[in-house]
């Protein structure tokens, strides 16, 4: 009598390959799953950081850039510095103005010439975490700083590379961690006796 033996089941060999293949797959998909949880909230830091640097670019670039600090009795009408009555406007000159502060009420930055290092001698404007608005009463969110850095450039033959350029290059840099975002502007001084 022929009895045929037909198999029933698994050999060892076909179930290891088989948690082989599934846990290589599991694996990647758990690992796409991680690095996509872990990015989900990097749009909203780098959103802030842009927020915060464009503010700070907008707050710059909107200060007058008068050849007279805009106290001077002078500020409405020199068509120089030399016009200047007492408080000439020049990138790093400390003077008069040692006592202006960005977030002062009573003698606030009025000049672009200001933020170059928010105070005389100082390269850059260092501003910590939380960083205040221009009025002091409102604050970014923690963990963000910001520098904000004036120099002079000449653009396509308007302005120098002197103190008193027509013309001034203002980068902001906002930090969060180790990730930085940098914008650049410019102002000129297309309206030296405007005031605010």
């Amino acid at each position: 009598m022929c009895t045929s033996r037909r198999q029933h089941g698994l050999t060892l060999i076909e179930l290891i390959v088989f948690i082989v293949i599934v846990s290589v797959a599991l694996v990647g998909v758990l690992t796409v799953l991680n690095i996509t949880t872990k990015s989900s909230a990097d749009p909203m830091i780098r959103k802030q950081m842009l927020a915060i640097a464009e503010g700070l670019l907008e707050e710059v670039q909107l200060q007058p850039f008068t050849w007279c600090d805009p106290t001077d009795a002078n500020a409405a009408t020199a068509t120089s510095t030399a016009g200047c009555a007492t408080i000439v406007e020049n990138l790093g000159v400390p003077g008069l103005e040692a006592a202006q502060t960005r977030t002062s009420a009573t003698t606030p930055f009025n000049n672009v010439n200001d933020y170059n290092g928010c105070g005389p001698g100082v390269a850059a404007c260092n501003l910590a975490s939380p960083i205040p608005s221009i009025s002091g009463t409102f604050t970014s969110p923690a963990g963000y700083s910001a520098t904000i850095a004036v120099t002079p450039e000449a653009i396509n033959g308007v302005g120098d590379a002197t103190a008193a350029s027509a013309s001034l290059r203002i980068t902001v840099t906002v930090t969060y961690g180790a990730d930085s975002i940098t914008l650049e502007g410019y102002r000129t001084r297309h309206s030296p006796n405007l005031l605010p």
